[in-house]
């Protein structure tokens, strides 16, 4: 088979709702000197892209633009300086936008290998998700065996990687989630509270008296002051996004600067030694040497079967649309992903 000269791409053509969502087919060119060209076998489907589809995250492209934050494919054709790629190798990258393609250009820098055992959507699996998972808990946080985390929303893509990793650390495991997420997650280890049910702080601090280790929150600025209190002595406040403020009006970056407001008093407080030792910080993963180094570690994990990534579902990827329409129903329990050329009649229902 020859370079291809055509591929389909998703595009965001405006703000609101799937409505703008379109695909279409674009002219491919020869990559760039240090460009890698990749046939796409998965592609994740990720909260950014929701907060994307409403102009709600931070530095977003203006439309049109194609977006997908992290893929897995195979090499079809490489730059004239690439010397440490060649064509038919599967890789792994985290572009932020412009996955959710046929065929993708990225930096030959920014790939990392992935086993031929390893099966496309699993892979991709750990690509954002499970790097910011692994990055929380080893980066972030620095948790240690026999230390006890609050996972805010562990049903998503990050905590249902979170989990088990914690537990394979020897950390023990609170996370709140909608009730039907439940069963599936139990089998994860998780000791979980349900948030629309029950009162959180009151029942982390039932099984938590002394407070928790670390708590991570995608949540945003409103949530953080509870998520504070609950720490333990010595823990760690890590916030890595901004969930429940997807519906808010005003410039997307309001509550971000609430966020790092919040954190720089209690940072502030923390050096005049105020809190305890407790602390908090802001998190979002970025394609460096940390996250190809932890990639890989991840995707060795997954080849060897220390890690099982829980897929909620396969989709085309013309069903860019319907992917986000689950996503945002709250369904899903583990990570959506877009799968080129899947047909109709193999979707995973």
């Amino acid at each position: 088979m020859g370079t291809p000269t055509t591929g389909t791409e998703i595009v965001f053509t405006g703000l609101g709702g799937t409505e703008v969502v379109t695909s279409r087919r674009n002219a491919l060119s020869t990559p760039k000197p240090h460009g890698v060209l990749i046939r796409t076998e998965a592609a994740g489907v990720a909260f950014a892209e929701v907060q994307m589809l409403h102009g709600r995250y931070p530095g977003q492209p203006k439309a049109p633009f194609v977006p997908g934050y992290d893929l897995v494919g195979e090499i079809v054709e490489v730059g004239s300086e690439v010397t440490s790629w060649r064509v038919g190798q599967r890789v792994a990258a985290m572009p932020v936008t412009g996955a959710w393609a046929e065929y993708v250009e990225i930096r030959d820098r920014d790939l990392v290998p992935v086993p031929d055992e390893v099966d496309a959507a699993t892979a991709v699996a750990v690509v954002l998700n499970g790097v910011t998972a692994w990055q929380l808990l080893h980066r972030a946080a620095k948790v240690r065996s026999g230390q006890t985390i609050l996972v805010h929303g562990i049903g998503g893509g990050v905590g249902t990687l979170l989990a088990p990793l914690a537990a394979a650390a020897g950390v023990r495991v609170i996370g709140t989630a909608s009730a039907h997420r439940h069963d599936a997650l139990r089998d994860l280890g998780v000791e979980l509270i349900d948030h629309r049910t029950e009162d959180v702080p009151s029942r982390v601090a039932e099984l938590a008296p002394g407070g928790v280790d670390a708590v991570f929150d995608p949540l945003g600025p409103e949530s953080l002051d509870a998520s504070w209190r609950l720490l333990a002595p010595g823990g760690t406040l890590v916030a890595y996004g901004s969930a429940a403020t997807l519906r808010d009006t005003g410039p997307w970056w309001r509550p971000y600067l609430r966020m790092v407001g919040r954190l720089a008093r209690w940072e502030l407080l923390r050096l005049f030694g105020s809190t305890g030792g407790r602390r908090a910080r802001m998190y979002y993963v970025r394609s460096n040497a940390e996250f190809r180094t932890d990639l890989a570690m991840l995707l060795r994990m997954v080849a060897s079967g220390q890690l099982r990534p829980l897929i909620a579902r396969r989709l085309p990827l013309e069903s860019a649309a319907r992917a986000l329409d689950l996503h945002v129903s709250g369904s899903q329990t583990g990570r959506i992903v877009l799968v080129p050329g899947l047909s109709a009649e193999d979707t995973e229902t």
